[in-house]
């Protein structure tokens, strides 16, 4: 089974230089490795040619972000496996080994996410993507080990291996005939949330998603995009309404956009009461780009499958994290 990791690159040479020199020594023997660059303007180019020969570069010809940029480099790589990894991860001792013989013994499966742990705070979770992704009736995302930002310690509750909802694009294995086959990842969404697009147009293909828990990374999180920046607020509401209108099954879909519309206004309001008032602007925003873009993600919609009308794993986190005040994946129903 041959794997191509493809670390993008954004001006990320100080990560490039942290974290390549892992990724070399526990993968090389079991992967290829290519950097996909997005029309860098600082040296990370000539820091891989005169430090690494051995990883092979694909220059993309623009930034188009997460979406684009791997979509673009995708289509010059020859695998059966990808393995998109951002060049904040740090890679551990087999990483890939528990990874590789899924795929060879699930056939049905054609994602898989390992265990993702901060990198700062080696016994926590991290916040993109933990120990796996779902996602709530009105399309809200959390993980085994993360609910909205309460992150919990690892104490090996999830080192097994489970079908889940959504994976992490920050460490993300695709079987390549799959993410040929329905379009990659949608070049609008720029960057955030397209891999929970792309898992949803997935599983309503009739796929199967998989986490395992043997394989873990650490990841540094928010070096390309702070996760206190308004600009990420915007793509976060606006790519999560995206992929509701794309993706939820049509006897859900009225009430589904209703009511996330509304959930959001009250989430703008308890921005501008915690004094961010940029990032209430950042929803605004975010929702006068969905409703532009209505008319595009429904012919989109036409286009998708629907095989699955079971999708969520509770009716609404919101309800239960902020209410309720349940904050560990095992208290949520």
């Amino acid at each position: 089974m041959k794997v191509a990791i493809v670390i993008l690159n954004w001006n990320g040479k100080n990560l490039l230089e942290q974290f390549l020199p892992s990724m070399l020594a526990y993968s090389i023997h079991d992967a290829d490795i290519y950097v996909a660059d997005n029309n860098s303007t600082d040296d990370s180019i000539a820091f891989i040619e005169s430090n690494y020969p051995q990883i092979k570069i694909i220059q993309n010809a623009i930034n188009g972000g997460y979406a684009k940029g791997y979509n673009d480099a995708l289509q010059h790589i020859d695998a059966d496996i990808y393995a998109l990894v951002n060049s904040d991860i740090e890679v551990t001792e087999n990483w890939l080994k528990p990874i590789i013989s899924e795929f060879k013994n699930a056939k049905d499966t054609v994602i898989i996410q390992p265990k993702i742990l901060d990198e700062k705070n080696r016994n926590k979770f991290e916040y993109a993507g933990a120990g796996g992704g779902f996602i709530d009736f009105f399309g809200y995302p959390y993980c085994r080990g993360r609910v909205f930002s309460t992150l919990e310690t690892d104490r090996h509750q999830y080192d097994d291996t489970i079908d889940i909802f959504w994976a992490s694009g920050a460490c993300f294995f695709i079987r390549s005939e799959v993410f040929h086959q329905i379009g990659g990842f949608d070049e609008d969404y720029f960057a955030h949330q397209e891999e929970i697009d792309l898992c949803w147009r997935t599983e309503n293909q009739g796929y199967t998603i998989t986490y395992v828990g043997a394989s873990s990374v650490y990841h540094v999180g928010g070096a390309t995009l702070h996760e206190a920046s308004p600009r990420k607020t915007f793509l976060n509401f606006r790519n999560s309404l995206f992929s509701a209108l794309k993706n939820v099954p049509k006897r859900y879909l009225f009430i589904v956009v209703f009511m996330r519309l509304i959930l959001d206004g009250l989430a703008g309001i308890k921005f501008i009461v915690e004094f961010r008032p940029l990032h209430t602007w950042a929803i605004i925003k975010a929702h006068f780009s969905f409703y532009w873009n209505i008319p595009l993600m429904l012919r989109k919609r036409s286009k998708i499958a629907h095989k699955r009308t079971t999708y969520y794993h509770s009716k609404s986190i919101v309800w239960q994290h902020f209410i309720q005040g349940k904050d560990k994946f095992e208290q949520i129903d």
